[in-house]
């Protein structure tokens, strides 16, 4: 395993899938070993390393996974910022893992690191994927609304068993690494979980990593004999030839149509079929079992004939055989092997990291510093070392190939039967699981919903001694408010919190009287410019220029009578022909008070239209449509709402 982290890039992903299939972890010791030399540094982190590795042993040297296995590292360079995490040199132990298509590999890692920070409860964990937090998916119905992509990061730990999130009071702003670990370290800080998201993740990592068999599946297969050998010496090597099949492409099929190396022997001749038990994910036998793949030219294949069983073996162990040699033939060409797993790459890497800085080769500190680094990377290769021959597979294949052994190892010996495989035509039943699961999550989180909504109503109503006490020229302010409010270049918007903003009044006589003004004076600019010829004129009697208004302000105090008088000639004007048309049933009115002063040439007419009640006819319009929504978002709803005003439920008729 040190070996393995010494190298630049201790995870070696194939090129041709980006990570978006990888889980990423790190663990960090508390409190950090922050100030120490380089050399103690790193013993702190060898010592938690081969602890937490110890711990895992047992779980880990029985079960399979699907990709890679689950395993730590230390970084190439703990003082350094750390590629891998992304992170800013802070001490940890760190570790990535492809789950491929199979995703409870993936929460069976995380039930791993719940499990080593339980155990060792001066640690913290975290964990993510191409999703990012992706725990906080799991848990997104329990979530509080603040947490989002934006604001989780260096905010979400495992630590003592258990999900902590670091709140905004606590870190306003994106804390840093360092700073979050020490608070979730801090036992006077509360950081835990609600009880809602601890109980979302715990259901999905519910009886792991003792349940983790549960995804495995075991079949009999029929297969050339070097390819039992090699199953039978590292059962791991399935992992890497099922994926050599799922990942085959048109060059890695030559390699398989020439079989050259699982089905002839040393000197060319044929090797015999023979019968074995292997063990796999369910995903990697459904990556076999759903392909269709024929038998390259020249591979005893048994007939139809012979039964069902038997071809299910034998083209099982084809499939088997064929990923195996395609992979075995890439890897061999690719010369991808021996990269960063030999002492020496390690021992490089010590020197790089300042270890042996200022001691003399063959000195008795140099001795001393050379004898624990050969220790641990010993001690940690035996934790590693079914990652080492993941990584390094054809190496291994070839040691186990060079062993003496014959077919008749494999005669006479009684196999277990193959596993049940309907589950791969019967998921019907846990698919509708899950989704019951799921639509008990949504309904659980919208009676919390409505009872959090139903309380703040409690609250509202409890606050106003009678419903029928609500003001209506609550919405006429508002509106007003945010007619009046100053938009910027990001759009208007309304009030942030109109309780703390001054009361803005429409006096609506003194808007009108404004407007007339300025009606007024346009149509005597109008009258006096008519000799102007270069001067455009509007071709609207409401179109008017600021500036003149501004540059003939003085003359307008001179002008107020002839103003009054044409306005009130173009008011009766206008009444007058509005009056045939269905216009005015549309508006409500104030009451009408005549005028006999003034000159009128409509002041006799029962006709003549009364004044429009702006404010009433505002209100009526906001309440009718928000009746018409019958208790359904709408555009009145949401944007009295926005303005803070609280409508009582309409009672179904039309306002």
């Amino acid at each position: 395993m040190a070996a393995a982290a010494a190298s630049s890039n201790p995870f070696p992903f194939p090129t041709r899938r980006p990570p978006d299939d990888t889980l990423f972890y790190a663990v960090y010791p508390l409190p950090l070993p922050t100030g120490l030399p380089p050399t103690a540094l790193l013993a702190s982190l060898q010592s938690l390393h081969l602890s937490l590795l110890s711990h895992l042993a047992p779980f880990l040297s029985s079960h399979l996974f699907h990709r890679d296995p689950f395993t730590l590292s230390l970084p190439a360079d703990p003082a350094s910022p750390c590629a891998l995490c992304a992170s800013p040199p802070v001490p940890h132990l760190h570790g990535a893992l492809r789950f491929g298509d199979s995703l409870p590999d993936e929460w069976l890692a995380v039930s791993l690191l719940f499990a080593l920070t339980r155990a060792f409860p001066n640690t913290v964990a975290r964990a993510w994927d191409s999703d990012g937090d992706f725990l906080l998916i799991e848990a997104a119905f329990a979530l509080p609304r603040w947490l989002d992509p934006d604001t989780a990061p260096n905010r979400v730990f495992i630590f003592r068993g258990e999900l902590h999130i670091l709140p905004p009071p606590l870190f306003p702003e994106t804390p840093s690494l360092e700073a979050a670990l020490h608070a979730v370290y801090d036992d006077s800080v509360d950081t835990r979980a609600s009880d809602a998201v601890q109980a979302a993740i715990q259901r999905r990592i519910a009886g792991m990593p003792e349940r983790a068999g549960e995804n495995l599946h075991t079949a009999r297969v029929t297969v050339p004999a070097p390819v039992a050998k090699v199953l039978k010496e590292e059962p791991c090597l399935v992992a890497r030839a099922v994926e050599g099949f799922y990942d085959r492409d048109i060059d890695t099929m030559k390699h398989a149509a020439r079989m050259s190396k699982f089905l002839k022997g040393p000197g060319g001749e044929g090797v015999e079929m023979v019968r074995t038990s292997v063990r796999m994910t369910r995903a990697m036998y459904a990556q076999l079992m759903q392909q269709s793949f024929q038998a390259p030219r020249g591979y005893p294949m048994p007939r139809r004939e012979e039964g069902p069983d038997k071809w299910v073996e034998a083209e099982l162990g084809m499939k088997i055989a064929c990923g195996f040699e395609m992979m075995y033939q890439e890897r061999r060409h690719e010369v991808e092997e021996g990269k960063g797993s030999t002492w020496e790459v390690y021992r490089k890497s010590l020197e790089a990291t300042g270890c042996f800085e200022g001691l003399l080769p063959g000195s008795k500190e140099y001795k001393r510093v050379m004898e624990d680094a050969m220790q641990y990377y010993k001690t940690s290769s035996l934790f590693s070392r079914t990652r080492e021959i993941l990584s390094a597979p054809v190496h291994r294949i070839d040691e186990i190939l060079a062993m003496p052994y014959s077919a008749e190892d494999f005669q006479g010996i009684n196999l277990p039967p193959s596993d049940d495989d309907s589950w791969l035509c019967n998921g019907e039943d846990e698919l509708n699981a899950e989704l019951h699961e799921r639509q008990k999550e949504i309904e659980e989180y919208e009676a919390l919903k409505k009872h959090t909504k139903g309380q703040k109503q409690n609250v509202s109503s409890s606050s106003t001694s009678q419903p029928s006490e609500f003001n209506l020229g609550e919405i006429t302010e508002s509106m007003q408010d945010f007619v009046r409010k100053m938009s910027s270049f990001e759009g208007a918007e309304v009030p942030s919190n109109r309780e703390e903003m001054e009361s803005v009044d429409l006096d609506v006589n003194q808007f009108f009287k404004a407007m007339e003004s300025v009606l007024g004076k346009a149509s005597q600019e109008k009258a006096g410019n008519d000799t102007e010829t270069d001067r455009k004129s509007s071709s609207s009697d409401m179109d008017f220029d600021d500036s003149d208004y501004e540059n003939d302000s003085a003359e307008e105090a001179g002008d107020k009578d002839m103003d009054d008088s044409f306005m009130e000639s173009y008011s009766d004007a206008l009444n007058q022909e509005l009056s045939n048309t269905s216009i005015k049933e549309t508006f409500s009115r104030a009451p009408h008070h005549t005028n006999d002063e003034g000159p009128s040439n409509a002041a006799d007419n029962d006709g003549e239209m009364a004044p429009v009640d702006v404010d009433l006819n505002l209100v009526e319009s906001f309440l009718n449509s928000y009746s018409s929504q019958h208790g359904l978002p709408g555009p009145a709803s949401n944007l009295l709402g926005l303005m803070g005003v609280k409508v009582p439920p309409p009672d179904g008729k039309k306002l």
